[in-house]
């Protein structure tokens, strides 16, 4: 099969580690070879996550810049400091939901314009697909859902070698019983929103 690089990019606290988890095993369900990284940095202080997952036949899980076929974003500042990894052919999918850092809400610094960096994505990317994912979240029960909308959106791309059933059986089994029915429908809105968003 094919290599396919995703790098996903959050804040601590957004759940992108257990997206990475509920990716890897269903991958795992599917027979599809997977190599994953992460590098946490401040997470607990609100910094960086990034994870990087190659699926298919690859030797090292480093996604170099410009080699991402894939980035998800679960926030918009850290989607555009990203962007760096991507390519013409990348497809992009971000949360519009900002969390501006510490510096901006002491005034010691400027949160980048919303439409200026989708503006930005679009010309240096394949597709973007842009949504609010804190709203459909909490349109599902749970706000911490960020996580199950962006995989819901990632998957109805059809870039990666998985199932949505996969997915949905790996959120069912591997996330907590009390948020997995917020979850799955989390997941489900996402796939909805993709669609919806082109």
């Amino acid at each position: 099969m094919d290599t396919m690089r995703l790098i996903m990019v959050a804040v601590g606290g957004q759940g992108n580690l257990l997206a990475s988890r509920v990716l890897g095993e269903a991958a795992l369900l599917g027979g599809i070879p997977i190599r994953m990284s992460e590098i946490h940095g401040m997470a607990q202080r609100g910094g960086v996550v990034e994870s990087a997952i190659v699926f298919g036949d690859a030797k090292s899980t480093i996604i170099s810049d410009g080699e991402a076929d894939v980035l998800l974003g679960f926030e918009p500042s850290e989607t555009l400091r990203a962007l760096n990894k991507c390519n013409l052919q990348t497809v992009v999918i971000t949360n519009l939901a900002p969390m501006p850092p510490f510096t901006v809400a002491i005034g010691k610094g400027a949160y980048p314009d919303l439409e200026l960096a989708q503006r930005l994505i679009r010309e240096k990317t394949a597709r973007l697909i842009a949504l609010d994912a804190v709203s459909l979240a909490k349109g599902a029960g749970n706000v911490m859902s960020v996580n199950m909308v962006l995989l819901g959106a990632l998957l109805q791309t059809g870039t990666l070698p998985l199932e949505a059933e996969a997915v949905k059986e790996t959120i069912r089994t591997r996330t907590k019983k009390a948020f997995v029915e917020a979850n799955l429908k989390a997941f489900d809105l996402g796939l909805d929103a993709a669609a919806s968003a082109g």
